[in-house]
């Protein structure tokens, strides 16, 4: 971070009672004990800073990790900071999770998350349609780990839509939906199912 920048800060927030040596400090401090990203929005109110100054200061900490090749980032996902892991240790991590440390999603409800990523909203007998089994039990899986979410329901039937989540966002360490890569590289046999089911559903 520039020398100039937190010196400024350090004056404001010295006046305001922030609680920590500096500003960076503070976020810090507030960044490691949550169990969720938070926004700058948040971050400001609990430092006692204005948001913009806090944005910048998040950002020059961004940049000081990424300089000092650490093992760990500070990145905004979705709208929101935490820290994550860098991707030049993704190996160790890798090997870590393939180590049974971590539990890990079943192909099966890997399968049901992308048919909900990439056709929401989308309603569970949609779903099922397309896999071809009953998804209940791997959607209520999905929904107790944070990934999907009931909003709404369907015009016509009454059926609950089904969503993908911020969390959802968070683990694909992506922004927005729009940035998911195309479906036919990863699952051109439920991209097949897809466009024919849309074509039976226009005859009817």
């Amino acid at each position: 971070m520039s020398e100039t920048t937190q010196n400024v800060i350090l004056d404001d927030s010295a006046d305001q009672g922030l609680g920590a040596p500096s500003l960076g400090q503070a976020l810090e401090a507030l960044l490691l004990i949550q169990d969720e990203p938070v926004t700058a929005t948040f971050l400001a109110q609990h430092t006692r800073t204005p948001e913009d100054q806090v944005l910048l200061m998040l950002k020059d900490l961004s940049k000081e990790y990424r300089s000092l090749n650490r093992g760990f980032e500070l990145r905004e996902v979705a709208g929101a900071w935490r820290y994550y892991t860098a991707g030049d240790c993704a190996d160790v991590v890798e090997r870590f999770v393939k180590d049974g440390q971590n539990a890990r999603l079943t192909q099966a409800s890997l399968e049901t998350l992308a048919v909900v990523a990439y056709r929401q909203p989308v309603t569970r007998t949609r779903i099922a349609a397309i896999r071809g089994v009953n998804v209940d039990g791997v959607i209520r899986t999905l929904m107790t780990r944070g990934l999907i979410r009931e909003t709404g329901t369907e015009e016509g039937s009454g059926a609950l839509l089904l969503f993908t989540t911020e969390l959802f966002l968070e683990r694909m360490g992506i922004d927005a939906l729009s940035d998911l890569p195309p479906i036919e590289q990863f699952l051109p046999e439920i991209a097949a199912i897809e466009a024919l089911t849309d074509s039976l559903s226009d005859l009817e």
